[in-house]
Formats: C-alpha cells, structure tokens, sequence
C-alpha cells in the first residue's frame, strides 16, 4: 500500500488546490525544523514537502489519483507498445519547497516572532503579517563593438526564466526576448535595467536584470571615455620633418591629419569632434587622439651617421 499523501496533508480527494496550498502553509510551519525540535518533526517536514510537491502539480496529482504512487514513481505505460512515462523522483529537499513557496533566501526568518499556537493563516501570510522580498538583482555583461557604441543599435537578448502557470502555484521555464536600444556614444559601465524580469515563484518579487556595457576589444582603436585612440606608424624621419598621416575612423572615412610638430615619446595628436558620440549631447562629440609608434632604422652607414649628427648639431 503506497503513501497517502491526501491523508499526509490532512485533505481528501475532493481538495482544490486553495485547500493543497492553505493545508501545506499549515503544516510546513508546524513541522520546520527551525521551530519544532520534536523528534520526527523534520520526517513531517520532509512529508509534508513531497506531498504538496505532488498534489500542488496537476500532472503528477492526475497520475497520483489513478494509478497511485508506484505507478507515479515507476512509471505508466504510455500508447507505444513496451514504453513506460517517466517516474516521478522527489529531489528530497523540503527546505527548497518551503523557499519556493515563501519566497527570500531565509523566508522563515520573518515569522519567528510568531508563537506555534498562532499558525493559522490565510492567504496573506501568518495573520496578515508577511511580506513578500525581492530577488537579488541578476547582473549580465553586454559586450559591444565600438562600430555598435558609435552609431547605436538594437540588441536582442533571450532570457530563460521561471514563469508561474496560471493555476498560481506551479511554474514552468520559458524564454523572453529584451529588446536593448543601444544610443550612440554609452560608455562603458552604462547599465540598463529590466524591473521583475526574473524567476517567478509564489511569494516572490522577480529579480531585476540588468544589463552591463561593456566595450569589445578593437583591432586598431582603443577608447578612452569619448575619446578615440588611434596609433600610428611613422618613420624616424617623418617623426623629425613631419608628415601627413592617414587615419581611418568607425564611420568609414579616411581623414588626413598634417604633423607639423616633431615627434617625440609620448607625444600626442587631437583631432576635435571625431571621437565617440556623446550620449547625453549627441550633437557633439570627443577627440580622435592620433598616439605614434616610431620606427627606427635598423642599420645606419657611416656617412649616414656623419650627416645626421651634422643636421642635429
């Protein structure tokens, strides 16, 4: 003779699932081990939980009401001939069914003011004194290209969260699309937030999720704040007598940049208004800043090396 799990909860089979939820709300604080250091009371504890883990599904309440509970646990014949549904296996840990169905990280942290003889409760937690919290904020990075960051763009993230069904107390995992409108010119660091878009529960508020930018690594440019940094390849030679460099920019341009300066370690060039898009002033911009990697000859011939110090002399 299997469990009876109605008899578990104190119920009959006519139970709806108001009845399942109010009888395991009951029990559950009754039994938790954090109050009642009775021997047995955690095997009531962990009963209780399989039972309302059962009943509160419709589908396993459905196979539990005909076949009982071997044919839930080992399985059912299905309508193809040898094969068996597959068996239904408590995951054996009531405090993560009691968490699911108070909501928060220590739900029961909240009611232990409350005397055991006062466990009488409704629907808004005991004598109308609980109250829901909201999940820890779940944080995602957001890489993007700088060609994204310069000229905006719109990203489509899926997500995978637990949704409640509607029969208000089970739940089931589905996907969701969050449409990002990047603007032109965020920075690194910009945070974009979607309010209770987490997983789902009973007595939970959903997590925030929000949504990290992050710069992705370019081949050829580096930005700092709105400032593009570019560096540039000159000769020793060009480096003391100038030149005219050429430098490509996120919008596809080439621009020429005259140096008339001598170019020294460290020695930078701007160039106003093509850097990054400023976000909060989109009609301006930051600097290209033109940084130089120079190179130097790997061999100089005597009178090479005559002529140079007589130039610099």
């Amino acid at each position: 003779m299997g469990q009876d799990y109605y008899a578990i909860l104190y119920l009959t089979r006519s139970a709806t699932d108001a009845d399942i939820k109010k009888a395991y709300r009951k029990l559950a604080l009754k039994y938790h081990p954090q109050r009642n250091l009775e021997p047995g009371a955690d095997h009531h504890f962990k009963q209780v939980a399989e039972a309302y883990d059962i009943l509160s599904n419709c589908q396993r309440r459905a196979l539990y009401d005909q076949f009982g509970e071997e044919g839930l646990k080992n399985g059912v014949p299905t309508t193809t001939e040898g094969e068996y549904t597959k068996g239904y296996v408590f995951h054996g840990d009531p405090d993560r069914v009691f968490k699911e169905f108070f909501g928060g990280d220590n739900p029961y942290s909240e009611l232990y003011e409350v005397s055991p003889h006062e466990i009488d409760m409704g629907f808004g937690g005991i004598n109308g004194r609980g109250r829901q919290k909201q999940d820890p904020t779940i944080e995602r990075d957001l890489f993007l290209t700088l060609e994204e960051v310069f000229k905006g763009c719109t990203k489509k993230m899926k997500i995978s969260r637990r949704v409640m069904n509607e029969d208000g107390h089970t739940s089931s995992v589905r996907d969701k699309i969050l449409t990002i409108n990047v603007k032109p010119g965020w920075r690194s660091g910009t945070r974009i937030t979607f309010p209770k878009e987490g997983d789902q529960g009973p007595n939970n508020i959903p997590a925030d999720i929000v949504f990290v930018v992050k710069d992705k690594p370019h081949q050829i440019f580096k930005r700092e704040d709105d400032d593009i940094v570019y560096t540039a390849n000159v000769p020793l030679e060009k480096a003391l007598v100038g030149c005219i460099v050429d430098v490509p920019t996120l919008d596809n341009r080439i621009i020429s940049i005259p140096v008339n300066d001598i170019v020294h370690p460290g020695y930078l060039k701007r160039v106003g208004n093509e850097g990054m898009p400023i976000s909060k002033t989109p009609n301006k911009r930051g600097d290209l800043v033109i940084a130089f990697d120079i190179s130097f000859p790997k061999h100089l011939s005597t009178e090479q090396k005559s002529l140079i110090s007589q130039a610099l002399t």
